[in-house]
């Protein structure tokens, strides 16, 4: 028994029901007993493979979704749906839930709703849309909540750098919709397989490369482990 057969049935759980399966239907779908369930949950965060509650063994983040809400709602046409930490994780919930879908968003977190509808993990009307990482990906699991909030749209380059300036905030990078979408469907295809495994540092940084995320920023150093 693997961490990752555990994240292949909590991924599975989520796009199926909508709701991340409890640690009783876990148990009998893997066929462990409560110790063993709290082990592979720890190789799993150990991984990065999921974050959990500080004070229990349970899910509060299984990148590209959120359990807890959060300020993105990814919408299917039924009215049913999932929380992203971020943007490009709402891409990446688009991508494995296929269809169209709606991601219910703010522009920078501010008062103004943003709607992105997106057909099969593709965005239908960028439009300029730039989506706003201000912490690079090698410090991402430093803080990784923090990393998260601040992965927001924007209209335009020029309403990020306001946007900045108003909050005090360094511009990191800005990228467009589009390629945000390349990334997360890449990044978060294979979330759902059963023989998912979690990207390697170099494998991390050949997906950046792939999508033409080439700037130092993009750049993980020679960091060992999983991203």
């Amino acid at each position: 028994m693997t961490p990752e057969l555990l994240h292949h049935h909590l991924v599975r759980g989520l796009l199926e029901k909508h709701v991340c399966p409890g640690a009783s239907d876990l148990r009998a779908a893997l066929g462990v007993e409560a110790g063993e369930l709290d082990k592979l949950y720890d190789g799993l965060a150990a991984i990065h493979g999921v974050v959990l509650h500080p004070h229990a063994k349970e899910p509060w983040v299984l990148h590209p979704f959120s359990l807890t809400p959060t300020m993105h709602w990814v919408e299917k046409e039924d009215g049913s749906g999932w929380w992203a930490p971020c943007v490009w994780c709402a891409m990446g919930v688009a991508a494995l839930a296929g269809g169209r879908v709606k991601i219910h968003t703010r522009w920078g977190a501010e008062s103004e709703p943003a709607l992105i509808t997106v057909q099969d993990g593709e965005p239908l009307e960028p439009n300029g849309i730039h989506v706003h990482f201000a912490i690079p990906p090698s410090k991402a699991w430093q803080n990784v909540h923090q990393h998260c909030s601040l992965v927001l749209p924007f209209r335009t380059k020029a309403h990020l750098e306001a946007w900045c300036l108003r909050h005090g905030i360094p511009q990191g990078e800005a990228v467009p919709l589009a390629q945000v979408a390349r990334l997360a469907r890449i990044w978060y295809g294979r979330h759902a397989d059963r023989d998912w495994r979690k990207w390697s540092v170099a494998e991390a940084q050949d997906i950046f490369h792939a999508v033409g995320l080439t700037s130092p920023f993009w750049d993980l150093g020679v960091q060992a482990g999983r991203f």
